[in-house]
């Protein structure tokens, strides 16, 4: 499939959930030929999908549709920031979203998740759990381990139970996103990252992460693991944990030892063998049409 077929345009739509709650959804269609499959993007915690522009524009040149979202309490969608209405809130509008997507993609093509830190910690628990079928699963920096000390687990113990709508700062150092200055200052002044967590949500993610891991011997979806040795905002132990547990026949897994979180956002030189890999595997994976 030719690198050129790329599509410089992005189309903004709105999705309704079961509950009426907005969820703001971005699509990167090909400009001309048959796509390869759909990727679809499950973005981190306090971002939002339009933070995926560029790689979504190489997943296109690679021959890819691409859909995105943004979640519950993120970006434009519905709901407070960083909060959530119920422990399976992104699990169940993940499941709507794959619904909605498959209804639009073509018989027998594949659909491929591809989620990141938050993200990839969501999609990877919503594959763990047989909630729809997926064909494949790319998790980047998954928040398999969010790192508690003694006191934010004694607090995650309680908190949550009495003030599970209370929201607070995340902790996220935003100078650890990327070696990229450029990266790091957009973040900054992007007006629609937030730094809000409920209690809610900081349970479901200190809860999903280590039940993921524990279904990784059972994996069997084609699954491709990247992360960053040096992240300081998610631990890498929980992606060693679960790569050192799935069968190498269903999981490929790779540490990038030198980079920061956000392994599609690093400097060029340290990124491109990031997105050779994941070339090399999607395409492996998803041949050309016709």
């Amino acid at each position: 499939m030719s690198d050129t077929l790329v599509s410089t345009l992005s189309t903004l739509t709105t999705f309704t959930a079961a509950d009426g709650e907005n969820l703001a959804v971005q699509d990167w269609p090909l400009m001309e030929g048959t796509p390869r499959g759909t990727v679809l993007l499950v973005h981190g915690l306090g971002e939002h999908v339009g933070r995926y522009d560029a790689l979504a524009q190489r997943l296109n040149a690679w021959g890819f549709a691409v859909r995105g979202y943004d979640q519950y309490g993120h970006g434009e969608s519905g709901g407070p920031r960083g909060g959530l209405t119920s422990d399976m809130r992104l699990l169940d509008d993940l499941a709507d979203m794959v619904d909605a997507t498959r209804a639009r993609m073509a018989p027998g093509e594949p659909l491929v998740l591809l989620g990141h830190s938050m993200g990839g910690l969501v999609a990877a628990r919503f594959v763990s759990m047989h909630l729809r079928p997926v064909d494949a699963l790319v998790l980047s920096s998954p928040a398999l381990d969010p790192g508690l000390n003694a006191v934010q687990k004694l607090l995650l113990a309680t908190l949550p139970r009495i003030l599970p709508n209370l929201r607070v700062g995340n902790g996220l150092d935003a100078q650890y996103l990327s070696h990229d200055p450029v990266v790091v200052a957009a973040y900054l002044a992007d007006p629609l990252c937030h730094d809000r967590i409920s209690g809610r949500l900081a349970r479901f993610v200190a809860d999903s992460g280590p039940a993921t891991v524990a279904r990784a011997a059972h994996w069997s979806v084609p699954t491709l693991l990247m992360w960053a040795g040096a992240d300081k905002l998610v631990n890498p132990a929980g992606s060693r944990a679960f790569a050192a547990a799935a069968p190498t026949n269903t999981v490929q897994s790779q540490c990038f030892e030198s980079l920061y979180h956000e392994l599609f956002n690093e400097s060029p030189e340290l990124a491109e063998p990031v997105f050779a890999l994941l070339r090399q595997w999607l395409l492996q994976r998803c041949p050309a049409v016709g």
